[in-house]
C-alpha cells in the first residue's frame, strides 16, 4: 500500500523531495521517473557533494511524497533490456509539458547524465 501512494505521487509530482545518506538535514527536490513500477533518478550536476556520490558511498536515505516520508535503498541500476531507453523516453514523457523544463529534459537523457542513473528501492 505504501508504494502505490509513493508510485503514483511520484508519477503525478515533477518535484521530490530527497535526502541522500543520514548527513543531510533537510529535502532536496530532483526529478524522478516511475519505470516498470521502479523508482528512478538522474543526477543533472556533477559536484563531488551531490545526492547521487553520497547515495554511491552510502545507500540509504528517504523521499518524500507530500506529507509521507519513505526509507529507501539506492543502487545504480543494471541496464537491462533497454532499461535507460524506456527510463529516457518517461524522463520526456512526464518533463516536456512546459518550454521551460523540456530543455533540460532534452539534456537529462544525455549519455552524461545517464551515467548518473540511480534507483530507489522503498523499504
Amino acid at each position: 500500500m505504501n508504494n502505490e501512494i509513493a508510485l503514483k505521487y511520484i508519477e503525478s509530482n515533477n518535484h521530490i523531495g530527497i535526502k541522500a545518506g543520514t548527513e543531510r538535514d533537510t529535502f532536496l527536490e530532483i526529478w524522478m521517473v516511475i519505470v516498470e513500477d521502479r523508482i528512478f533518478a538522474r543526477s543533472w550536476g556533477f559536484a563531488e557533494r551531490s545526492w547521487y556520490n553520497t547515495f554511491v558511498k552510502n545507500p540509504v536515505g528517504e523521499i518524500q511524497c507530500g506529507d509521507e516520508i519513505f526509507k529507501i535503498k539506492a543502487e545504480i541500476p543494471a541496464d537491462e533490456n533497454g532499461l535507460m531507453e524506456k527510463i529516457n523516453d518517461a524522463y520526456l514523457s512526464k518533463y516536456t509539458s512546459t518550454e521551460h523544463n523540456k530543455k533540460y529534459a532534452v539534456r537529462i537523457i544525455e549519455e552524461a547524465h545517464i551515467e548518473k542513473t540511480m534507483e530507489f528501492i522503498l523499504l
